[in-house]
């Protein structure tokens, strides 16, 4: 029942995040550095949080920046990650990792998953300010407007 709901968000977080992709690509000329900023590390958190899960290393570092080019591949990548942890892990396993700043903790992947949505949909909401202080119609990526269709 929990595999099968993170998933839907997965999803949900997958078509809203495709959606910023082609509002970052059609406003290239207006978006804010601070929006690009928080763009890259949505993308950079959830592909740290994966590896974490999966028990590799990372390649990229949480506030790196990216050639939009890469926008697309590096969201995509993610997701299908997220997915094979959700279809090939127990949500209740222990993962073990550090933070950036080297300190230890143990969380669930259930935990971690969840944390993974939360963490974009949080991000999304200040990249939507940014936009409107760029003069750009922010993205409409409420939840409850996705079970709607």
């Amino acid at each position: 029942m929990m595999q099968a709901f993170l998933k839907d968000l997965f999803v949900y977080t997958h078509q809203c995040h495709q959606q910023l992709i082609q509002a970052f690509q059609e406003n290239a000329d207006r978006v804010s550095p601070r929006a690009v900023e928080i763009w890259n590390h949505i993308l950079n958190a959830h592909h740290v949080w994966n590896h974490r899960i999966m028990g590799q290393p990372q390649v990229f570092q949480v506030w790196q920046t990216h050639d939009p080019k890469a926008y697309t591949d590096i969201e995509a990548d993610n997701y299908q990650a997220s997915l094979q942890i959700l279809d090939g892990y127990d949500l209740h396993q222990i993962i073990a990792y550090r933070t950036t700043k080297g300190d230890a903790y143990n969380n669930t992947v259930q935990d971690i998953l969840f944390h993974i949505i939360n963490h974009s949909a949080y991000h999304r909401g200040q990249i939507a300010l940014e936009f409107r202080r760029s003069q750009i119609e922010p993205l409409i990526s409420d939840y409850i407007l996705y079970k709607r269709t």
